[in-house]
Protein backbone atom coordinates (compact mmCIF):
# COMPACT_ATOMS: atom_id res chain seq x y z
CA UNK A 1 0.00 0.00 0.00
CA UNK A 2 1.12 3.78 -0.53
CA UNK A 3 1.43 5.60 2.35
CA UNK A 4 0.61 9.26 2.60
CA UNK A 5 3.84 10.63 0.74
CA UNK A 6 3.39 7.78 -1.92
CA UNK A 7 0.04 8.44 -2.30
CA UNK A 8 1.38 12.46 -2.70
CA UNK A 9 4.05 11.35 -5.16
CA UNK A 10 1.66 9.05 -7.02
CA UNK A 11 -0.28 12.41 -8.19
CA UNK A 12 2.36 14.29 -8.64
CA UNK A 13 3.85 11.72 -11.35
CA UNK A 14 0.20 10.89 -12.40
CA UNK A 15 -2.00 13.32 -12.45
CA UNK A 16 -2.53 15.12 -15.98
CA UNK A 17 -6.27 15.61 -16.40
CA UNK A 18 -8.62 14.63 -13.80
CA UNK A 19 -9.05 13.26 -10.40
CA UNK A 20 -12.31 11.69 -8.64
CA UNK A 21 -13.10 10.97 -5.41
CA UNK A 22 -15.82 8.87 -4.02
CA UNK A 23 -15.73 9.72 0.24
CA UNK A 24 -18.36 7.27 1.97
CA UNK A 25 -16.90 7.78 5.64
CA UNK A 26 -18.87 9.15 8.58
CA UNK A 27 -15.41 10.24 9.78
CA UNK A 28 -11.71 10.82 9.14
CA UNK A 29 -9.23 11.63 11.44
CA UNK A 30 -6.65 12.89 8.85
CA UNK A 31 -3.77 15.45 9.40
CA UNK A 32 -4.89 17.21 6.97
CA UNK A 33 -8.06 18.54 9.00
CA UNK A 34 -5.22 20.11 11.67
CA UNK A 35 -7.44 21.32 14.64
CA UNK A 36 -10.10 22.91 12.69
CA UNK A 37 -12.38 20.16 12.99
CA UNK A 38 -12.09 20.44 17.40
CA UNK A 39 -12.34 24.85 15.88
CA UNK A 40 -15.57 23.71 14.26
CA UNK A 41 -17.42 22.20 16.89
CA UNK A 42 -16.00 24.90 19.19
CA UNK A 43 -17.78 27.55 17.32
CA UNK A 44 -15.19 29.64 15.56
CA UNK A 45 -16.13 31.34 12.34
CA UNK A 46 -14.09 30.02 9.78
CA UNK A 47 -11.51 27.75 9.55
CA UNK A 48 -7.43 28.13 9.84
CA UNK A 49 -6.64 29.96 6.94
CA UNK A 50 -3.01 29.27 6.50
CA UNK A 51 -3.99 25.68 6.57
CA UNK A 52 -7.09 25.58 4.30
CA UNK A 53 -5.78 28.59 1.46
CA UNK A 54 -2.77 25.88 0.92
CA UNK A 55 -4.90 23.28 -0.65
CA UNK A 56 -7.48 25.60 -2.26
CA UNK A 57 -4.51 27.28 -4.31
CA UNK A 58 -4.12 23.46 -5.21
CA UNK A 59 -7.33 23.89 -6.60
CA UNK A 60 -7.56 26.58 -8.24
CA UNK A 61 -3.95 25.56 -9.93
CA UNK A 62 -5.46 22.68 -11.08
CA UNK A 63 -8.49 23.92 -11.97
CA UNK A 64 -6.23 26.50 -14.21
CA UNK A 65 -4.65 24.15 -15.62
CA UNK A 66 -7.04 22.10 -16.85
CA UNK A 67 -7.27 19.55 -14.55
CA UNK A 68 -10.29 18.45 -13.33
CA UNK A 69 -10.79 17.61 -9.68
CA UNK A 70 -14.39 16.03 -8.82
CA UNK A 71 -16.13 14.12 -6.20
CA UNK A 72 -19.33 12.12 -5.18
CA UNK A 73 -19.91 12.46 -0.88
CA UNK A 74 -22.13 10.10 -0.14
CA UNK A 75 -23.83 10.73 3.31
CA UNK A 76 -27.32 10.91 5.02
CA UNK A 77 -29.49 13.43 6.29
CA UNK A 78 -29.19 14.33 9.22
CA UNK A 79 -25.56 15.34 9.16
CA UNK A 80 -23.02 14.37 11.58
CA UNK A 81 -20.80 17.23 13.00
CA UNK A 82 -17.65 15.91 10.93
CA UNK A 83 -20.11 15.63 7.99
CA UNK A 84 -21.19 19.22 8.83
CA UNK A 85 -17.75 20.74 9.28
CA UNK A 86 -16.80 18.94 5.74
CA UNK A 87 -19.68 20.73 3.81
CA UNK A 88 -19.09 24.19 5.93
CA UNK A 89 -15.42 24.19 5.87
CA UNK A 90 -14.59 22.06 2.83
CA UNK A 91 -16.90 22.00 0.22
CA UNK A 92 -18.22 25.22 0.10
CA UNK A 93 -14.66 26.63 -0.17
CA UNK A 94 -13.21 23.96 -2.36
CA UNK A 95 -16.04 23.73 -5.22
CA UNK A 96 -15.26 28.25 -5.22
CA UNK A 97 -11.83 26.78 -5.86
CA UNK A 98 -12.88 25.03 -8.59
CA UNK A 99 -13.98 21.47 -7.78
CA UNK A 100 -16.90 20.03 -8.53
CA UNK A 101 -18.61 18.20 -5.75
CA UNK A 102 -21.48 16.00 -5.77
CA UNK A 103 -23.25 14.98 -3.03
CA UNK A 104 -25.55 11.61 -3.07
CA UNK A 105 -27.77 11.70 0.18
CA UNK A 106 -28.95 8.14 1.35
CA UNK A 107 -31.26 9.69 2.96
CA UNK A 108 -33.27 11.09 -0.58
CA UNK A 109 -31.95 8.31 -2.66
CA UNK A 110 -30.65 4.48 -2.77
CA UNK A 111 -26.68 3.80 -3.60
CA UNK A 112 -26.55 2.84 -6.72
CA UNK A 113 -25.06 -1.23 -6.98
CA UNK A 114 -22.51 -0.35 -9.20
CA UNK A 115 -20.98 1.94 -6.84
CA UNK A 116 -18.70 0.42 -4.34
CA UNK A 117 -18.50 -0.10 -0.75
CA UNK A 118 -15.51 2.03 -0.19
CA UNK A 119 -13.77 5.62 -0.68
CA UNK A 120 -11.34 5.56 -3.81
CA UNK A 121 -9.28 7.87 -6.27
CA UNK A 122 -9.88 7.71 -10.10
CA UNK A 123 -6.44 9.21 -11.35
CA UNK A 124 -6.93 10.39 -15.76
CA UNK A 125 -9.82 8.19 -15.22
CA UNK A 126 -7.12 5.14 -15.58
CA UNK A 127 -5.56 4.54 -12.32
CA UNK A 128 -8.12 3.35 -9.52
CA UNK A 129 -6.66 3.62 -6.15
CA UNK A 130 -8.41 2.24 -3.25
CA UNK A 131 -7.96 4.24 -0.28
CA UNK A 132 -7.76 2.14 3.52
CA UNK A 133 -9.13 3.63 6.64
CA UNK A 134 -8.86 2.56 10.17
CA UNK A 135 -12.30 2.14 12.15
CA UNK A 136 -11.56 5.48 13.43
CA UNK A 137 -11.29 7.02 10.24
CA UNK A 138 -7.50 6.61 10.17
CA UNK A 139 -5.60 6.43 6.78
CA UNK A 140 -4.07 3.39 6.80
CA UNK A 141 -3.04 3.58 2.93
CA UNK A 142 -4.04 3.38 -0.85
CA UNK A 143 -4.07 0.43 -3.17
CA UNK A 144 -3.63 0.76 -6.83
CA UNK A 145 -6.36 -2.11 -8.06
CA UNK A 146 -6.58 -3.56 -11.19
CA UNK A 147 -10.41 -3.51 -12.01
CA UNK A 148 -10.54 -0.32 -14.49
CA UNK A 149 -13.94 -0.67 -15.22
CA UNK A 150 -15.55 -1.58 -11.92
CA UNK A 151 -14.49 2.03 -11.06
CA UNK A 152 -15.01 3.56 -13.72
CA UNK A 153 -18.82 2.44 -13.66
CA UNK A 154 -18.86 3.27 -9.79
CA UNK A 155 -17.74 6.73 -10.54
CA UNK A 156 -20.06 7.18 -13.21
CA UNK A 157 -23.16 5.62 -10.81
CA UNK A 158 -22.55 8.31 -8.30
CA UNK A 159 -22.53 10.57 -10.00
CA UNK A 160 -25.63 10.10 -12.23
CA UNK A 161 -27.40 9.39 -8.40
CA UNK A 162 -25.41 12.65 -6.97
CA UNK A 163 -26.65 16.27 -7.50
CA UNK A 164 -23.86 19.58 -7.31
CA UNK A 165 -23.33 20.18 -3.92
CA UNK A 166 -24.90 23.91 -4.25
CA UNK A 167 -28.08 22.96 -4.85
CA UNK A 168 -28.18 19.98 -2.57
CA UNK A 169 -27.01 22.67 0.28
CA UNK A 170 -29.00 25.11 -0.21
CA UNK A 171 -32.02 22.92 -0.32
CA UNK A 172 -31.05 21.90 2.98
CA UNK A 173 -30.48 25.39 5.39
CA UNK A 174 -31.48 23.06 8.41
CA UNK A 175 -28.49 21.46 8.30
CA UNK A 176 -26.11 24.63 8.42
CA UNK A 177 -24.11 25.30 11.58
CA UNK A 178 -25.78 28.80 11.81
CA UNK A 179 -29.48 27.42 12.04
CA UNK A 180 -28.44 24.68 14.05
CA UNK A 181 -29.86 24.73 17.91
CA UNK A 182 -28.28 22.02 18.91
Amino acid sequence: MLTESELEKFFDDHLTTSAFRLEALDHYEVDSDGDDFTRFKAGEPEPDWARKNAWLEVLRAEAEAGIREYRVRVLRTPLSDYIRYECEWGYVLNAEAGEEVHVLDLAEHDLPPEVVDHDFWLIDDKYPLRMHYSEAGEFLGAELVDNLRRYQKARDAALAAAEPFERWWARHPEEWRVNRTV
